[in-house]
C-alpha cells in the first residue's frame, strides 16, 4: 500500500518558482518514496520532520503513518531550507 503524498499552499508555491528539469527530479523521487517513506528520509534533530535530498534541494516532509500521508511542508535549496528548522 502505498502511501499519498500532499503539498502545503507555501510547498506548492515554492514547487512552482522552480525549473522543469528540478521539478521532474522532485516528483520522481517523491513518487519514489511513496512505498516506503522511511527508508529514503533523514529525520532533523529536535523535530519530528524529515529532509529528503532531491541533489541540491531539499524537500521538508511530514510522515504520517496513520493515514499513509507523506507532506511536503517546503522546498528549496539546501543552503537556505533549513533555517525554519
Amino acid at each position: 500500500m502505498t502511501y499519498q503524498v500532499r503539498f502545503t499552499q507555501t510547498s506548492l508555491r515554492q514547487f512552482d518558482k522552480l525549473e522543469k528539469s528540478t521539478k521532474q527530479r522532485i516528483t520522481s523521487k517523491l513518487e519514489s518514496i511513496a512505498e516506503d517513506p522511511l527508508a529514503n528520509v533523514k529525520r532533523l534533530r529536535g523535530v519530528n520532520v524529515y529532509s529528503l535530498r532531491v541533489g541540491d534541494y531539499r524537500a521538508i516532509l511530514s510522515i504520517e503513518n496513520k493515514i499513509m500521508l507523506i507532506l511536503v511542508l517546503e522546498i528549496g535549496h539546501r543552503s537556505t531550507i533549513y533555517r525554519n528548522y
